[in-house]
Formats: structure tokens, C-alpha cells, sequence
């Protein structure tokens, strides 16, 4: 291999890592806001912060209501489109109990590998099933695993919606409470945007 072509294709190699590293930073890192209007987290001196619970409404969500409202403590929902259709009622209790609900896609899916019609197609199926159960359209979107598609900005803009991430992730889906709340204190601060299941 001659020289050039060895040049050439090292040159090839570097441009393909930094649009892999690219394509990574856009999709997946919470301050990243190349592929969505959003926020990571609040003001660090606005002297609270914000509690997220996604992929709801199930069976389980009247628990975390009660137990929030023993506290006096308001919280953010991101309901997937179908869990509202099949608990409609649990859905109008978040809202009723004066929490904020958000749209977290109709199935779930993995967004990087859909096209704009189907991200469309989720975001706004998920709306729609929200209204209908609860009269109100929400504002705030959460993607799936927090990884967004480059269709997603032109979907958000279109419905006037903002997306939401976190500062600190939980993993409350497989460690027990103890550990979850040591990583939740651990890695929240003023401002910071806990996000749980």
C-alpha cells in the first residue's frame, strides 16, 4: 500500500470516528441539544429540584401518588401512549393530583433507527391518547433510554414541545432502594432533574 493510500484511508478512518462520536454525543449525552430543543436540568440556584418518573402509567403509579402526596411533593410523569390507553383512570389521577404528565413515545422504541414518520407517528399517538384520557396536551417530551434521533427536533418543534433528560439516572429498574438512593444523592444537586421508573 502506497503511502497516499495509506493517508487516505486513515483520513477516511478519522472522519468515520468523529461522525460515530458525533452521532453518539447528538443521540445519547443529556447536554446535548443538536437533535432536540431541551434541558438537562434547572437553575443550580432555584433551591429545588425536579423528581421524573417514566414508562408509566402501571398498576404501581396510585402507590407513588400516595406516597407523594404524604409529602406534599410534585413530580413529573412521562407516560408511553400505550400504558395510558390501558389505564386511563391512573392517568387522570396524576393529573388530578396536580402532577405534571409528558409524552414518552406510544411503544418505547429505540428512536435512532426510526424515520421521522414513525418518530411523528409515536410522539404524537402518545399525545393524543394523553388528551383523551386526561384533557391535557403536554409540553414536555422524555425519548426512550434518553437517546434521541436526528428526526426528532423538526417532530418537537412542530408540536411546540421541549425535551427533557436528567442530571441523575436511578437504575431503580434492577438495584434495590439503598443503592438507589445513595446514587440518587450522590449525583443530584440544586436544580439537578432525578429521573426514576
Amino acid at each position: 500500500m502506497s503511502s497516499r493510500t495509506r493517508n487516505v484511508a486513515l483520513g477516511a478512518a478519522g472522519l468515520l470516528a468523529g461522525a460515530a462520536g458525533f452521532v453518539a454525543y447528538a443521540a445519547a449525552c443529556p447536554r446535548s441539544r443538536n437533535w432536540a430543543p431541551g434541558f438537562h436540568r434547572g437553575p443550580r440556584d432555584c433551591g429545588a429540584l425536579a423528581l421524573t418518573f417514566d414508562d408509566g402509567p402501571s398498576n404501581e403509579t396510585p402507590r407513588f401518588l400516595d406516597l407523594l402526596a404524604e409529602y406534599e411533593v410534585r413530580a413529573t410523569f412521562f407516560v408511553c401512549g400505550a400504558n395510558v390507553r390501558r389505564r386511563p383512570a391512573i392517568a387522570r389521577k396524576i393529573v388530578s393530583a396536580g402532577h405534571e404528565i409528558g409524552n414518552h413515545t406510544y411503544n418505547h422504541p429505540f428512536l435512532l433507527g426510526l424515520s421521522r414518520g414513525q418518530v411523528w407517528r409515536e410522539v404524537v399517538e402518545t399525545q393524543l391518547a394523553i388528551e383523551d384520557a386526561t384533557g391535557v396536551s403536554p409540553s414536555l417530551f422524555r425519548p426512550p433510554f434518553g437517546v434521541r434521533s436526528p428526526s426528532l427536533r423538526p417532530v418537537l418543534e412542530d408540536l411546540g414541545m421541549l425535551e427533557v433528560q436528567w442530571t441523575v439516572m436511578g437504575n431503580d429498574w434492577k438495584w434495590p432502594a439503598h443503592r438507589i438512593a445513595a446514587r440518587v444523592l450522590e449525583g443530584v444537586d440544586e436544580g439537578g432533574i432525578v429521573c426514576l421508573h
